[in-house]
């Protein structure tokens, strides 16, 4: 059986999770549009059709969560920053 390099599992951990959420946040978010869309005629009196939908609200919030979740698996390599310390910190102690 092969050794996984612990390190890669956790990446790819964190970009498999990402790209579920990302399904999520999709799927979801259609469907909230959706309903609003269709049922938007039968409320053409009420305050919140004049300014920003409904289902704005929920895509801006689980969006920015989407964001750090994706900066968290693509862009921020928290591991880097304790490998070089960890390197340097064993030079210097030889």
């Amino acid at each position: 059986m092969e050794q996984r390099d612990e390190r890669l599992w956790r990446i790819a951990k964190k970009r498999a999770g990402f790209k579920k959420h990302l399904i999520s946040y999709v799927g979801v978010n259609l469907f909230l549009w959706a309903m609003w869309y269709f049922t938007k005629g039968m409320h053409q009196e009420a305050i919140f059709d004049h300014g920003m939908p409904w289902p704005a609200w929920c895509s801006l919030g689980w969006g920015m969560g989407l964001f750090f979740n994706f900066a968290d698996a693509y862009l921020i390599n928290k591991d880097d920053g304790v490998e070089k310390e960890y390197e340097r910190l064993k030079r210097k102690g030889e």
